[in-house]
Parts: C-alpha cells; sequence; structure tokens
C-alpha cells in the first residue's frame, strides 16, 4: 500500500479527469461565471477564507424563508458541515425556535443568527428551473431521446476514504479487466453504449429540450395519456461539465453575451447535422429516477421552494442554512431576499456563487435562462458558531 503521502497525487489526478458533485443543476446557457480554481490536494473550504462577521436586516420574504429553514432542520442537523462555519449542535436552538413557528419570522432571523461575510461576500448567481417537456414511460415512435437510470456497473468512491483531504469530492468510473477507467461520455452514451440494458428510465419527443432538462437536473415529463410524471437525478457519469453555451460563441456561432437557453435551442435546431457534436462537446450525463410526489429534490432529499431554494458549493455554506442574497434578476429587477441553501449543482463551485431556483412555468424559465449577475451574499450562522468564528 502506498503511503498516504504518495496516495494524494495519485488520486488527484483521478480527480482532475472525471470528479463531479453530487448533484447535476447547472447554469448552462447564462454567460459563463467567472472560472474556478483549478481544484489542489488541499481542499479551499469557507473556514479557510476571510471571514467577517457583519449587521443584517431580514427583508420582507423572512416568512417564506422561515418555511424553508423549518423543512431543512431534521437534516441539517444530522449532516457534517463540509465548509467548517459550524459544530454539531450549533443548529439546535434556531431548530427547536423555528418548529415553534414563530409569528415574527423576521424577529426569527435576527435572534437567531449572525451573517458571515465571506471573502467579502462578493458573489455571483445563476438560475435553474423544473422544465416540463412531452415524454413517455416507453419506447413509442415519437419519443426518441431516452433517460438513463443509474447503470449497474457505475463505480462511486469518496476520495475522503483514501486521503482525507480529499474528503468530500467523489470519483466516478467503471471496471474495464483490473483497472478504473473513466465512464462512458455522452459522445459514447448518444454512440450507444447504454442501449438495450433496460435502463430506460423514460424517452424525451425533443432531444434538445430532454438535454436542458437534463442539465436542470429534474424536470416533469407530459405523458401521452395527460399524465405528468416527475424524473429526478440519481448520478451522474464522472465526466466535467462544459457549458455548449460558451463553445457556441467562442467559435463565433453566437454573439458575445447571445448564449440564452432559447437561443442555443434555436441554433440546434437550425443545425440538426451538427446538433450531435455540440451536445458531444458536454461530456456529462446525468442518470434519472422517478420521483413521487411534491417535488423537484434537491440535494438534502427535500423538495425545493421557488424564489427561496438555492443550490451551493457545501464547501463553503452549510446545506439547510439560510443566505441573504442581494442580486438583479433578469430585466435589471433588483433582488434582496432570504434563502436556504438545499441543493448543489455541477456548475456551482466556490465562496459565494449560487444558483437560484426559479420555479417551475415559462417565467421560471425565462428567468432561469437569464440569469446571470453578481451578487453580495451572506451566510446566516448560529450566534454560537459566529461567537467562535469571531474569535
Amino acid at each position: 500500500m502506498l503511503p498516504r503521502r504518495s496516495r494524494a497525487p495519485i488520486l488527484l489526478s483521478l480527480l482532475l479527469g472525471a470528479c463531479a458533485p453530487q448533484l447535476a443543476r447547472t447554469p448552462a446557457t447564462a454567460p459563463a461565471p467567472p472560472a474556478a480554481a483549478t481544484p489542489t490536494a488541499r481542499i479551499t473550504r469557507a473556514i479557510d477564507l476571510p471571514l467577517a462577521v457583519v449587521p443584517f436586516t431580514p427583508p420582507a420574504n423572512a416568512a417564506a424563508a422561515l418555511a424553508a429553514f423549518r423543512k431543512s432542520c431534521a437534516s441539517l442537523q444530522k449532516r457534517e458541515d463540509r465548509s467548517g462555519l459550524t459544530r454539531a449542535g450549533d443548529w439546535a436552538p434556531a431548530c427547536s425556535a423555528a418548529a415553534a413557528a414563530p409569528a415574527d419570522a423576521a424577529g426569527f432571523f435576527t435572534k437567531q443568527f449572525r451573517a458571515v461575510a465571506i471573502d467579502a461576500g462578493k458573489g455571483f448567481t445563476t438560475g435553474y428551473f423544473e422544465p416540463e417537456i412531452a415524454g413517455s414511460r416507453t419506447a413509442a415512435p415519437g419519443f426518441p431521446a431516452p433517460f438513463y437510470r443509474r447503470p449497474p456497473d457505475l463505480i462511486e468512491a469518496d476520495l475522503g476514504d483514501f486521503a482525507a483531504d480529499l474528503k468530500g469530492r467523489k470519483l466516478r468510473g467503471r471496471i474495464e479487466g483490473r483497472a478504473l477507467v473513466p465512464y462512458h461520455d455522452r459522445a459514447a452514451i448518444q454512440a450507444g453504449a447504454l442501449a438495450g440494458k433496460g435502463l430506460e428510465v423514460a424517452w424525451a419527443a425533443d432531444p434538445y429540450e430532454a438535454f436542458f432538462l437534463e442539465i436542470q437536473g429534474s424536470g416533469r415529463l407530459r405523458l401521452p395519456g395527460g399524465d405528468v410524471m416527475r424524473i429526478g437525478y440519481d448520478s451522474q457519469n464522472g465526466r466535467g461539465y462544459v457549458a455548449i453555451g460558451k463553445v457556441l460563441v467562442d467559435r463565433g456561432d453566437l454573439p458575445k453575451g447571445g448564449a440564452s437557453m432559447n437561443s442555443i435551442l434555436a441554433w440546434l435546431r437550425a443545425h440538426p447535422a451538427e446538433a450531435p457534436a455540440l451536445l458531444a462537446a458536454n461530456p456529462s450525463v446525468v442518470f434519472f429516477r422517478e420521483v413521487k410526489g411534491e417535488g423537484p429534490v434537491g440535494a438534502m432529499g427535500l423538495a425545493v421552494t421557488a424564489r427561496v431554494s438555492v443550490a451551493a458549493d457545501p464547501l463553503f455554506v452549510p446545506l439547510g442554512a439560510p443566505l441573504l442574497v442581494e442580486t438583479t434578476l433578469p430585466g435589471n429587477r433588483p433582488l434582496g431576499a432570504l434563502m436556504v441553501a438545499q441543493d448543489t449543482g455541477g456548475a456551482i463551485k466556490g465562496a459565494n456563487r449560487i444558483d437560484l431556483f426559479m420555479g417551475a412555468g415559462d417565467e421560471a424559465r425565462a428567468d432561469a435562462g437569464a440569469q446571470s449577475a453578481a451578487a453580495r451574499i451572506l451566510v446566516l450562522v448560529p450566534a454560537a458558531a459566529a461567537e467562535r468564528l469571531a474569535r
């Protein structure tokens, strides 16, 4: 067995080629945010960055945020906080107070929490939504695009089991002979690598709409009989995510700043011969399961709430924590709101980088596809944790 010092670089090289986050929701259509830093052997967390406890005033949506926070409490208190901002037991007083359903929601937040600015709170927001597209439970004419369930040969490993400084990073691949190799990429899966194995969970009528549903990580399928089937994220092939909108902009097929969901769909439909190669430029593939009941379901195993839930990087935000977000929505609409980190996403990496869940329907689709704005983001932590951080 290799000594620990020697193992970490080997694992890291695998990580750089094939690691993926827990969820796949990614803002593929908006202009690309600032590039994330290249991973290093030592994982940076919130606790490693400049922190400041700052005053805050809860905005008008405190009641909706309180309802979302209350829903998160059971999972929040069981999870290990990978950000380092809080410890076991820190959330108990706030969760106990939330369970009592206080009438003064704004007062609840000011009493129970303190606001922490991570790296001055300078952030970036994009958006995601729950698509609804035409689909079928079974293979049928007019439904050419399969959604695959998690393949049985997909191997997932937590690299933290091998090197403590890689805790929380996952490696995904498959066994070929005696070697662990990267899992099939999108090009291979488009070419039939998973076909005929009984892995199809559903089919879509429009392969391009199916691609965007996959990027969102969940969605609704309108079935031929009128019923609706909801599918949600179950895993991912471990390949790095590539925004095809940026590919189109970089090669001059779309103008700078012109990569929206609608413009990308229009390009794909106008260039059917070139479309498969463009889709394959994003090697990341999401695997699905059918979701029953309320949804869509985020990384905490809870249904997310429109205009309140966000996806964040758990290395910088405790999942379940409230956030104070100041940003701009499409159409230059200012937003100041309390939100709750209840999800994660494939491109949502780093401090103060969040993805706003816009909900379902045409308005949510339009806002999610166009959301791309600078932000000020404060993480609300229990008073006891803030006192410890301020020392």
